[in-house]
């Protein structure tokens, strides 16, 4: 069962998105800054640092967000941080869009690529994605250049590797 505080605050993150602003634009931005707290161990460091002024660790957020987010994600973001949660911040923006994904009728289809992808790139892989799951996704992108090239799809526990990475591997085992 997830954390109910989790999924309190995903769900307050979700209300307000909503009422504030386009969801899909702010889910979207907090997905990234949490793919970029998951990947830089010194930002979390930073923003979670009770020893740090909450001031200063409010304005690390609008520096990195101010001029690339709408306010209402840099607001979500600051809210969180000056809660004390930024450790569960990603785990919190996951279930905040899973939710969004939710009232749309759809679930979230988490795409690891070596590049970002396009709109129809994106448009072509949920359509793609559809006809082999038979789910309708949301297809949310995380740049990891270990993948090589390909995407790692991940649907809930479904995994879908279609990546140069796996298929490298494979070779390699054959010639064992």
């Amino acid at each position: 069962m997830a954390d109910p505080r989790v999924a309190g605050y995903a769900e307050a993150l979700f209300a307000v998105a909503a009422a504030e602003g386009d969801p899909s634009v702010v889910e979207d931005e907090l997905f990234r800054f949490a793919q970029a707290l998951r990947s830089d161990d010194s930002l979390g460091s930073t923003l979670a640092d009770t020893g740090l002024p909450l001031a200063r660790r409010l304005q690390v957020i609008e520096d990195l967000l101010g001029s690339r987010a709408s306010a209402v994600s840099t607001a979500l973001v600051s809210m969180v941080v000056g809660a004390g949660r930024t450790a569960e911040l990603p785990a919190i923006v996951d279930a905040m869009v899973e939710r969004g994904a939710a009232s749309r009728n759809k679930t979230v289809a988490t795409v690891r690529s070596a590049v970002d992808l396009t709109a129809d790139q994106s448009e072509r892989l949920a359509a793609a994605i559809n006809t082999r799951t038979g789910r309708d996704v949301e297809v949310r992108v995380v740049i990891d250049p270990s993948v090589l090239g390909g995407v790692v799809t991940e649907i809930g526990d479904d995994i879908i590797d279609g990546s140069v990475r796996r298929r490298l591997n494979q070779l390699r085992e054959s010639f064992r």
